[in-house]
């Protein structure tokens, strides 16, 4: 009796999809993608050197949504929910008896997740967020009032979309202004060290374990420093994020300190870095558009729009693991359980079948349903807050630029899991 053949990647391709350089040269990336969705839409990655388990590729947005949604079938937890080498995950279970560095609500599955969820999920809800606007209003004024004083030709990144939701971020969570750059550091460590500039090494061909290593440190690092965080919060609470966590309690229980520390470098990471690559995005795609920037910016109402399509277009995580919980079916291909999934936003939020003419960035783009937070019980949790500080910022830079341009050749970041911009030199005039 014939087995059925199992659709595997050609060992080219497949090394593409797990290189960091690849995310780095996107074209490239999204021809690739185009192909295996026309092609071999749930396909296998069998690393040729046997650094990596064994995993499908999932491209197709309506798979994608599928396995988003059915968090029954497809599980975060039993495997690391960020594709990892097999070294790093034997490291992790050395170093701290799981298989990712950080436990946090990207790895729980129910009925831990929502119960964890809870915690915070008020804390970013549109309602609490109406009350932080006017500060939010006053951080983007002085964000793009840094942006005016470069006289007209700056890097957009490290000038103002790092710098500006991390502080945001930071003000919610309870970090003090001093400690900014601290934090700022160890997510690019943490999120970046696959890449050279990103990961403070210079090194440009690191060895997983040196990736591994440098991730490592920077989890260490965020652990001390939130540990004696929550231990001040204890004592003297405040009405920040970090008093929340530090006084949870899940089913009458103190959170444990791996959970917590979990819990807080989720907030701090998660909740900048990627607001940062989307505002990065949006500004690039508006530089490289006169016509575009000239018309949202006498036309307001397509704010909402810009920031949308940034988030799609740009996609700052670019994929989640997921485990098959029991045998199933993927478009047509049959998936067993315990297989590991690799559900990549990217090329589903450049899915033809989705979006009309995917790779142009269009601020009146309707309708939007993009991938970029996900979708499920796992949606990102700061969505809300991302899409205010983009459509405050866009509001005061769209008020105080009056043309725009590239000054130079953007860079992106060779990174697997959150990628974007880490260099974008613009030449700006100002508003009279």
């Amino acid at each position: 009796m014939a087995t059925e053949a199992v659709p595997t990647l050609p060992p080219e391709m497949a090394s593409a999809v797990i290189d960091p350089k690849s995310y780095a040269e996107w074209d490239g990336l999204l021809d690739r993608f185009d192909w295996l969705r026309d092609n071999m839409p749930v396909a296998r990655i069998v690393a040729e050197d046997g650094s990596f388990d064994p995993f499908w590729l999932i491209t197709r947005y309506e798979d994608v949504m599928r396995i988003s949604k059915d968090n029954q079938t497809f599980l975060n937890n039993p495997r690391p929910v960020v594709l990892s080498t097999r070294d790093a995950i034997e490291f992790s279970l050395k170093v701290t008896g799981s298989k990712m560095l950080v436990d946090s609500l990207v790895v729980f599955d129910a009925p831990v997740h929502p119960k964890y969820r809870r915690l915070t999920q008020d804390w970013f809800m549109p309602k609490n967020l109406k009350m932080l606007e006017a500060e939010i209003q006053s951080l983007a004024k002085a964000t793009v009032d840094r942006l005016v004083e470069a006289g007209g030709e700056a890097d957009f990144v490290p000038l103002v979309s790092a710098p500006y939701p991390l502080h945001v971020v930071m003000q919610i969570l309870g970090v003090p202004e001093e400690d900014e750059q601290k934090m700022l550091f160890l997510t690019q460590k943490m999120f970046g060290g696959q890449d050279e500039d990103l990961s403070g090494t210079g090194m440009k061909d690191m060895t997983p374990e040196q990736i591994t290593q440098i991730v490592a440190g920077a989890v260490a690092e965020f652990e001390r420093y939130f540990a004696a965080l929550a231990a001040d919060r204890r004592a003297n609470p405040t009405d920040d994020v970090a008093s929340v966590i530090a006084n949870a309690k899940v089913d009458g229980e103190p959170l444990n300190d791996r959970d917590m520390a979990g819990y807080y470098i989720i907030v701090a990471s998660a909740g900048h870095d990627t607001t940062s690559a989307s505002t990065a995005g949006a500004m690039m795609a508006l530089a490289q558009d006169p016509e575009q920037f000239a018309r949202v910016k006498a036309d307001r109402s397509l704010l909402p729009g810009i920031v949308e399509e940034a988030i799609r277009w740009t996609t700052p995580v670019q994929h989640f693991m997921r485990t098959a919980a029991e045998d199933t079916e993927i478009g047509g291909q049959k998936i067993a359980k315990d297989d590991w999934l690799m559900i990549n936003y990217v090329a589903a939020n450049h899915d033809p079948a989705q979006f009309d003419n995917p790779r142009k960035f269009d601020a009146a783009r309707s309708p939007n349903r993009h991938l970029a937070f996900g979708a499920g019980a796992h949606q990102c949790l700061g969505l809300h807050l991302a899409r205010l500080e983009m459509r405050i910022l866009f509001n005061e830079l769209l008020d105080r630029i009056e043309t725009l341009e590239l000054a130079g050749e953007p860079k992106r970041a060779k990174s697997t899991f959150v990628g974007g911009l880490k260099s974008l030199p613009i030449r700006y005039s100002l508003s009279t």
